[in-house]
C-alpha cells in the first residue's frame, strides 16, 4: 500500500478554501435565464410563425387564447400554457410555454417563456431547450407524444434534451396537454378522452320523496343569485359601464334568482313536477332527449321578451365539453305550477329540452350560462355571462361499465405526469432496483464479506463501477444539495408528492439513502451509490495502483477542515431562503452536474474546477467529499439518528493501536480509535482488518499467546517405563 505523506499548508493555494472562493466568484458573473417579457417574445414567434398577420385579438375565454387573423381570416391561435395546466416541474415551479396552434389543430410553434429548472438555468445552454420545443412543429393535437422510444408504433418521438430528460418529459406533458385542451375548446378537433366514455344513464327506477330543501341540499337544484350591484360591477371596463346602474341603495336589490334542474331522474322530476305533469312531459321525450327546469324570481326575465317565434332564446344557453346548447321557442315549455314542500313563489317556470344532436351527456358536468345583455347604441350592446355549474347527483346515475379499450383509453387520458414517466423508464428503475437490493445484502452480510477481503474487494469495484457508469452517467441519478433544499422548501410551502416522483431514480435513491441513514448513516450513500464519489475512488485507487505518491493532512488541520462543508451547506440554505434560483447558482460548488450529468460538455471553468478537484483526489482521496461537498454535510445531519453501530471495534482500537487509523483513506477514524460516523464512507476496510488475525495486532497478539500456552506434541505423549527383562 501508498504510505500517505503528511501534508502541510504551506501553500495557501493548494487549500480547498482558496478553490471555493475562486469557484464562487466564476459563479458570481453567471447570470440565471431570465423571462423576456411576454409581449415581446409573443409578437416575435408570431411573425415567424405568420409573417402574414395583421391582426391579434385580445386574450379570450377560459384560457386566454388569442385569435390570429389575415385578410379577415383566422389564421392561427396563440396562448400561454400556464393558463391552461399547472404542471411542477423538477424545480417545484410550472414552466410557462407559448403555443400557436392553427386551425387544423396543428402545433405551428411552442416556445418556452420562463422556467426554474436547475438543470438548465445554468449547465445546458438554452438554445438546446429551445432546439427541443422546435421538434413540435407540425405536430398534431391529437397525436400521442413520447421522449424517447416508444413501442406505439403510431406515436410520435421526439429525443430529450441530453442531461435533461426529466425536464423534457415535463415540457412534452405541458406542451402536448395545454395543446389538446385549448384545442378542444375551440372545437378543432373532438375530445378522445371524453368520447371514449359512455354517456351515463338516467335511474328511471329510482324515486324516494323529496322535499324542496332537500333537493337543494344535495345539489339536485342548484341556484343563482344576483344583486344588481354584481351585475352592475360585472359591467364595469366596458362599454356599457354606467349604462342601466342601480339607483343609490338599489345596490343589494336581487336583479334575478335563478334555479335550475335536471328533471328527467324521477326522485328529482316527480318531487318537483308533480306525478301528472312529470309523467306528460315524459311521455313527450324522444330517446336522448333531456328536459331541464329554469325556476326565475326578480327584476330579469331568463326568457326575455327579444325573441320571435322560431327565434332563438339569447339570455340562457348551456355548455358542456366545449359545445354550446341553445334554445329555440320549439324546445321550450311552460310551467304552470310546481309541487316541491317548501318552494318558493317564482315570477316564471320553464322547461327546455335538450335535443339529441347536442350530444349531452347526463352524467357529466355542464353549465347554465345567463346572458345580460346592456344596450350600448341604437342597434349595438355588451353582454356579460354569468355562470351556473350543474352536475347531477351520483346516486341518480347509473354508469355502463367501459369496455377494455374505453377504460384504456380513459387511464392513459387520466394517467397522472409521473407514472407516464415510471412506465416510460421501466428498464431503469428494475435495474435500479435490483441493485438497491444486491447493496442491501452486502451491508446485511458485511461480517461474512469482510472475512474474505479478496472477494469484498472485488464486490465494491464492480459496484462503484456500475454506481458511475449506470447510475451516474446512462441514468443521470446524481443526487445534489438542491434536492435537499426542494424537499425542505416543500415543507414548509405546498407538499406535493409528484414533485419529487417525476424523477423514479432520483425518487428511489433518496428513498433508500433515507432508510440507509436510520440504519446504517451517511456512509452507505456516499460510499456506495454517490456517483461522482465512486469515480473519484476509482480513479484514487488507480493512482495507487501506477504508485503515484500520496499525502495526507495532519489530522488536526483534517479535523477542522470538515466545519468547511458544514458551511457551504449553510450558506446555501440561507441564500435559498431568499431566492431559490440564486441557491441552484451557488449549488455549483458541487461538480456533479459538470462531471456526472453532462459528462463534461459546459463551459471551460466548470470543467476546469471539476477536473481540478478530480486531478487533486489522485494525490488525495476524496479532498472534496470530505471538505466541500455540502450534500454529505446535510446528509451527516440526520447520521445521528442512526439505529445501530454496525460497525465493530475492540478496546485496544487506538490505544495502543493505530493501524485502522492510519490506514483509512478518508481519515475518518480518530487517533484514539472510535469512527467518526458523520466522515466514514463506510468502505468495510477497517472490517477486513478486524477480522484479519494476521494483520489486526490485537489479534494477532492473542494468537500468538494461544501458541505460547499450547503444550508441543512431544509434551502430549506419555512417558511409558518399560522393566528390564529378567
Amino acid at each position: 500500500m501508498n504510505r500517505a505523506i503528511p501534508l502541510t499548508l504551506a501553500n495557501p493555494a493548494s487549500s480547498p478554501v482558496t478553490w471555493l472562493i475562486i469557484l464562487l466568484l466564476l459563479l458570481s458573473a453567471a447570470e440565471p435565464l431570465q423571462a423576456k417579457s411576454y409581449g415581446a417574445i409573443e409578437q416575435q414567434r408570431i411573425e415567424k410563425v405568420f409573417p402574414q398577420v395583421d391582426a391579434i385579438s385580445d386574450p379570450e375565454g377560459q384560457f386566454n387564447v388569442r385569435t390570429l387573423k389575415a385578410n379577415n381570416q383566422v389564421i392561427g391561435y396563440v396562448f400561454q400554457s400556464l393558463d391552461v395546466v399547472d404542471i411542477p416541474a423538477y424545480s417545484g415551479k410550472p414552466i410557462n410555454t407559448q403555443v400557436i396552434l392553427d386551425p387544423a389543430g396543428v402545433i405551428r410553434d411552442a416556445y418556452v417563456l420562463e422556467h426554474h429548472e436547475p438543470i438548465l438555468l445554468i449547465g445546458i445552454p438554452e438554445v438546446k431547450l429551445h432546439d427541443f420545443t422546435a421538434r413540435y412543429s407540425g405536430i398534431n393535437v391529437k397525436q400521442r407524444v413520447v421522449v424517447g422510444r416508444s413501442s406505439d408504433t403510431e406515436a410520435v418521438t421526439v429525443d430529450a434534451v441530453a442531461g435533461a430528460t426529466v425536464t423534457a418529459m415535463v415540457v412534452n406533458e405541458v406542451i402536448m396537454r395545454a395543446a389538446h385542451e385549448v384545442a378542444v375548446s375551440l372545437k378543432l378537433v373532438e375530445d378522445k378522452a371524453r368520447s371514449a366514455q359512455r354517456p351515463a344513464l338516467i335511474r328511471s327506477d329510482l324515486f324516494a320523496p323529496a322535499t324542496w330543501e332537500q333537493l337543494t341540499g344535495n345539489g339536485a337544484i342548484r341556484r343563482l343569485n344576483l344583486t344588481r350591484g354584481q351585475v352592475d360591477a360585472a359591467f364595469k371596463g366596458t362599454e356599457a359601464e354606467g349604462v342601466d346602474i342601480a339607483p343609490e341603495g338599489q345596490a343589494d336589490e336581487t336583479f334575478i334568482d335563478l334555479y335550475v334542474a335536471h328533471v328527467n331522474a324521477p326522485s328529482l322530476g316527480r318531487n318537483l313536477l308533480g306525478d301528472a305533469q312529470y309523467r306528460v312531459l315524459m311521455q313527450g321525450l324522444k330517446p336522448g332527449e333531456q328536459a331541464i327546469a329554469l325556476l326565475g324570481r326578480g327584476l330579469f326575465s331568463f326568457k326575455g321578451s327579444g325573441y320571435v317565434r322560431g327565434g332563438i332564446f339569447d339570455r340562457v344557453q348551456l355548455r358542456q365539453f366545449g359545445n354550446v346548447i341553445s334554445f329555440r321557442d320549439m324546445d321550450h315549455q311552460r310551467l304552470y305550477d310546481v309541487f316541491a314542500e317548501g318552494m318558493p313563489e317564482f315570477d316564471e317556470m320553464s322547461v327546455f329540452i335538450v335535443r339529441p344532436q347536442a350530444a349531452f351527456d347526463p352524467g357529466s358536468a355542464w353549465t347554465l350560462e345567463l346572458l345580460v345583455r346592456r344596450q350600448t347604441g341604437p342597434v349595438s350592446g355588451t353582454f356579460v355571462s354569468f355562470e351556473l355549474p350543474y352536475q347531477m347527483p351520483e346516486q341518480y346515475l347509473e354508469r355502463p361499465l367501459p369496455t377494455a379499450a374505453e377504460q384504456a383509453a380513459i387511464d392513459e387520458a387520466n394517467r397522472p405526469m409521473w407514472l407516464t414517466i415510471w412506465y416510460q423508464k421501466q428498464f431503469q428503475i428494475l435495474v435500479l432496483g435490483a441493485a438497491l437490493v444486491v447493496l442491501t445484502a452486502i451491508l446485511f452480510a458485511q461480517d461474512s464479506l469482510a472475512r474474505r477481503p479478496r472477494l469484498l474487494h472485488w464486490v465494491r469495484r464492480g459496484y462503484l463501477l456500475f454506481t458511475v457508469v449506470f447510475i451516474g452517467w446512462y441514468a443521470l441519478g446524481q443526487l445534489s444539495v438542491v434536492n435537499v433544499l426542494t424537499f425542505v422548501h416543500a415543507l414548509f410551502q405546498q407538499f406535493r408528492w409528484e414533485l419529487f416522483l417525476t424523477d423514479p431514480l432520483i425518487f428511489m435513491l433518496w428513498v433508500f439513502t433515507a432508510a440507509s441513514l436510520l440504519l446504517w448513516g451517511r456512509g452507505v450513500f456516499c460510499g456506495w451509490l454517490c456517483p461522482f464519489g465512486a469515480l473519484q475512488e476509482l480513479l484514487n485507487e488507480a493512482a495507487r495502483k501506477l504508485k503515484v505518491r500520496q499525502f495526507e493532512l495532519p489530522f488536526a488541520v483534517h479535523e477542522r477542515l470538515w466545519a468547511i462543508k458544514y458551511l457551504i451547506l449553510l450558506a446555501l440554505f440561507g441564500i435559498s431562503l431568499e431566492s431559490m434560483a440564486t441557491a441552484e447558482v451557488f449549488a455549483e460548488v458541487e461538480p456533479f452536474k459538470t462531471a456526472i450529468t453532462l459528462k463534461f460538455d459546459r463551459q471551460w471553468w466548470f470543467v476546469l474546477y471539476a477536473v481540478a478537484l478530480l486531478v487533486i483526489n489522485l494525490f488525495t482521496r476524496k479532498v472534496y467529499c470530505r471538505y466541500l461537498c455540502p450534500l454529505g454535510a446535510a446528509l451527516a445531519i440526520p447520521s445521528k439518528f442512526r439505529l445501530f453501530d454496525w460497525l465493530k471495534r475492540r478496546k485496544e482500537c487506538g490505544n495502543p493501536c493505530q493501524l485502522c487509523a492510519k490506514e483509512c483513506e478518508i481519515q475518518a477514524i480518530h487517533p484514539d480509535g472510535h469512527i467518526n460516523a458523520n466522515e466514514c464512507h463506510y468502505c468495510l476496510d477497517c472490517q477486513m482488518t478486524w477480522h484479519n488475525d494476521h494483520k489486526c495486532p490485537p489479534l494477532i497478539n492473542k494468537r500468538k499467546k494461544r501458541h505460547k500456552t499450547a503444550p508441543t506434541a512431544a509434551q502430549l505423549i506419555p512417558v511409558v517405563q518399560v522393566a528390564a527383562p529378567e
